[in-house]
């Protein structure tokens, strides 16, 4: 009975003290206010259990780059009904409208123009979406918390030797291989040598999401949940308040269960001496009804 009791206690207070580390981590650290998302309208989606659509950008950071830049972009489209989570990818120089600027260019230059809420809402104008929440996180930190899981595997669809990104001369061979942090930003930074270019650079980036999830959600993976927390309080910024985590994990955990990868399909063009990305209405039309499942802001 005795240690039965102590095993219990025990059990109890580690689930307390990673609560209230949880808490303060989200509440403290990691959230930002945004102008562009409207909370009520999110929180009522989670309670009625509707598409909730999350924007993801990877953002530099790096000192020797001037001023940030969001080089990846990720729509995360969480369904509970269908039991699937989609994520669309991108391209950052896909050519659109700049919210409140009103002239075109790269979706990507938003976020230096005027940080997350003109990103967000110029990603929203593209797409002709809402848009429920937002989650920035710095490259360089994606090697923490790869590492703070302990690292992951991902199939490798073709062989490479880095340039430089991990390590010069590093053999990425095909098939499954393992990555920890200093590997992951190798793997998914490398774009010149992929004969499919940024199109094959965002499938990479997707496989890690995806692996990470997958890592995140094992066993395993929760005796590190405090280190983990840590690791995202320092590299990830999100509107995302502890009581609706909460409510998300409950209401949506089922969608990882199917995770679909998609990119936006466009073509290469130059305008004025500039390379740009160039989407069609259709391939717009296309991706509203991955991500809000037939309904755009207009319908």
């Amino acid at each position: 009975m005795t240690l039965l009791f102590l095993i219990t206690a025990a059990t109890i207070t580690y689930i307390f003290s990673i609560y209230n580390h949880a808490k303060t981590t989200v509440t403290e650290e990691m959230n930002i206010n945004l102008n562009s998302i409207d909370d009520k309208k999110t929180k009522s989606k989670i309670e009625n259990k509707e598409i909730i659509n999350v924007l993801l950008l990877g953002v530099d950071e790096r000192q020797e780059v001037e001023g940030s830049r969001s080089d990846t972009i990720i729509l995360m489209s969480l369904d509970p009904k269908k039991e699937k989570l989609t994520m669309v990818s991108i391209p950052r120089d896909t050519r659109t409208v700049m919210a409140k600027k009103g002239k075109k260019d790269k979706i990507n230059s938003a976020f230096s123009y005027g940080g997350p809420d003109m990103a967000i809402e110029t990603v929203e104008n593209f797409l002709d979406i809402d848009l429920d929440y937002y989650v920035q996180i710095n490259m360089e930190g994606l090697a923490d918390l790869v590492d703070a899981i302990g690292g992951i595997s991902v199939n490798n669809e073709i062989e490479w030797y880095d340039e430089g990104f991990y390590k010069q001369g590093y053999h990425f061979k095909k098939g499954k291989i393992q990555l920890d942090g200093a590997k992951t930003i190798g793997y998914v930074r490398m774009r010149h040598l992929d004969p499919t270019g940024d199109f094959g650079r965002t499938e990479r980036q997707r496989k890690v999401i995806r692996a990470i999830i997958d890592k995140g959600t094992s066993f395993a993976t929760v005796t590190k949940i405090n280190g983990l927390i840590d690791v995202l309080g320092k590299n990830m910024i999100t509107n995302i308040k502890f009581n609706e985590i909460k409510k998300l994990i409950v209401n949506y955990k089922n969608v990882v269960n199917n995770i679909n990868g998609y990119m936006v399909q466009g073509e290469d063009d130059t305008i004025n001496g500039v390379y740009y990305y160039i989407v069609s209405d259709e391939e717009v039309s296309k991706v509203q009804d991955m991500v809000t499942g037939g309904r755009s802001k207009k319908s």
